[in-house]
């Protein structure tokens, strides 16, 4: 808007007094984009003796709100000497749609010792507010406010409370509420499935869906996610598919139901099926989709979603970079993780966090270590998921002075309580530099029960040192947390191979028997022309099974004429030397 406009604009008015301004300043706001634009409406409205109108001053603070601009809205507010309701609703719902909670809750307080009575609108927005602070107990006081003035059954304030009780996890409360209503809309029910379904409520909510009389689509969404949540990914997809209408929030909630339950082939499938029927993704489902790939190893159809988000001009920010550096890192490309990780011009904790897990996942732990001093220096606070990376990086290269400095500072200087994680990290890290009794020394110091990755993490360090006794510990511990894996077993059986206890061997395997473990079978995946290839030890299920070890039957004929010589003592000395190559082989 530019000062020929707001020249023209002030004559306009001012030479035609049957013109409604209320309507041209209306028309005129809601092409305001920028903060400058609206200062200038504003300086019309003073010009035109607007500034002091509760209609024209409510519309000006709606386009505040659109564009950011509440710290103007409240100047402008400040200088009306009578708002009426609609202007302190405005105020209210202008906060709330920028996320300045507390000044919404601040302006609501303000209106309580005003001579204005609050309407449905009002409550609606300030219960908004809290739920989104979590503030419960000001929550359950404007709900008293609100049945003190005959306002809580209406279907914008019940809807509100639903949520509040729902996110504050009194799903109790909420279905009091929701059965108080006089009229329930689709939006009341989707909120109520939503509060059933988040403390996995699932027959609750099935039942009020059934009860709808006409399914919104973002109930279908709602209970797909619930079910999803609660881990029943058939229930979740067969709902999916009897969607008559299926908007991108339902595509987007199908493909991350199928991605957090590890389902990552059928998750990219829902996404070609979704650009098939040409419903454009946004970046929440791009971000999705690009997590999938990466936990596949898919780095040819990583590429190929790479271009695509590149080719339909969405940007490269925090969210989705986030995903790609994560991606590239897992599928074996850290070159391009760190090109895209270079290239944003806005790092976010995710970016970095991401790329301090590349770094030490390839095992360039300095590389790492370096990346995350440079974040410290360039102002990011580190969180726990950063110094997982930082601690996993020390133990893949065996700096244990360093890792103890940052366990120390991440407690002491970050205020950060360590997690199982962290501690798993640390173990893993003494562990493998032969520092057993320091490693059990810190699992006694934890507050919580070691799991099986930390007992896992001090096996392998006994494995790699030879402690047969502190292994045999680590084993009874890891089979009462896990029975049914037979990873522990194996471990133990190979500890006691390499120290010669053959019957202790024998004993393991008739232990394996008895109690019907069996060894699961070693796998792996190569993607060959966007196709990921998927392998598993002794399994015949490729379709070129027979080529495949008919070649590698070849490949073991020019090793032994080379003069290759496998070590199979670790074994089984009980075992035939053709039965023992044949198992180095697979």
């Amino acid at each position: 808007m530019t000062k020929t406009l707001l020249q023209k604009t002030v004559i306009s008015i001012s030479h035609s007094p049957l013109a409604a301004p209320h309507d041209l300043i209306f028309s005129l706001l809601k092409k305001c984009l920028k903060t400058p634009q609206l200062k200038q409406m504003h300086a019309i409205m003073v010009k035109i003796s607007l500034s002091h109108d509760s209609f024209a001053v409510n519309q000006f603070v709606s386009a505040c709100s659109s564009t950011g601009s509440m710290d103007y809205a409240i100047s402008v507010f400040a200088h009306l000497q009578k708002p009426n309701i609609f202007v302190w609703n405005s105020m209210i719902k202008g906060f709330v749609h920028c996320h300045s909670y507390q000044e919404a809750i601040s302006m609501y307080k303000k209106l309580l010792v005003s001579s204005v009575s609050a309407t449905s609108y009002t409550f609606s927005s300030v219960i908004k507010a809290c739920t989104q602070v979590f503030g419960l107990s000001l929550g359950k006081s404007i709900h008293g406010q609100a049945l003190k003035w005959g306002l809580n059954s209406q279907v914008f304030v019940g809807t509100a409370l639903i949520d509040l009780y729902s996110n504050c996890s009194e799903v109790i409360n909420a279905r009091k509420v929701f059965d108080e209503m006089e009229a329930r809309d689709a939006v009341a029910f989707t909120a109520m499935i939503s509060g059933h379904c988040r403390i996995g409520e699932l027959a609750f909510a099935q039942e009020l869906f059934d009860a709808m009389p006409e399914k919104s689509t973002a109930s279908w969404n709602a209970l797909i996610d619930g079910y999803s949540k609660g881990g029943d990914i058939e229930k979740a997809a067969s709902l999916f598919d009897e969607m008559s209408h299926k908007d991108l929030v339902s595509w987007t909630t199908m493909i991350s139901s199928f991605s957090k339950n590890g389902r990552f082939k059928e998750a990219i499938a829902v996404f070609k099926t979704m650009e098939a029927q040409t419903v454009s993704p946004d970046a929440v489902t791009m971000a999705t989709v690009i997590s999938a790939c990466a936990h596949l190893g898919g780095l040819d159809f990583g590429r190929e979603i790479h271009n695509y988000v590149s080719r339909n001009g969405f940007n490269l920010d925090v969210f989705i970079g986030s995903s790609l550096i994560d991606m590239y890192a897992k599928c074996g490309s850290l070159e391009r993780s760190l090109l895209v990780f270079y290239k944003l011009l806005e790092k976010n904790l995710f970016c970095w966090n991401s790329m301090v897990e590349g770094l030490a996942m390839h095992g360039h732990g300095t590389q790492a270590i370096k990346l995350f001093e440079k974040m410290e220096r360039s102002g990011v606070k580190p969180n726990g998921v950063t110094f997982v990376g930082v601690l996993s990086a020390c133990a893949h290269i065996g700096l244990v002075e360093i890792g103890q400095r940052y366990f120390y500072e991440m407690t002491h200087e970050h205020g950060i309580m360590p997690w199982i994680e962290h501690y798993g990290c640390m173990v893993d890290l003494l562990g493998r530099a032969g520092h057993l009794e320091e490693a059990v020394r810190l699992m006694e110091s934890m507050e919580m029960e070691p799991n099986a990755v930390i007992w896992g993490a001090l096996l392998g360090g006994c494995k790699i040192h030879g402690n047969v006794g502190l292994a045999e510990i680590a084993v009874k511990n890891l089979l009462e947390l896990e029975p049914g894996n037979s990873g522990y077993y194996v471990l133990l059986a190979n500890i006691y191979a390499e120290e010669n206890r053959w019957d202790e061997v024998a004993r393991i395997r008739v232990l394996m028997r008895e109690r019907r473990v069996q060894k699961a079978p070693g796998f792996s995946s190569v993607e060959i022309g966007g196709k990921v290839h998927e392998f598993v030890a002794c399994g015949m299920s490729h379709p070129q099974s027979e080529e495949i070890y008919g070649m590698l039957d070849e490949m073991v004929v020019h090793l032994n004429l080379a003069g290759y010589v496998p070590d199979v003592g670790f074994i089984s000395e009980k075992m035939g030397v053709d039965e023992r190559e044949g198992m180095c082989r697979m």
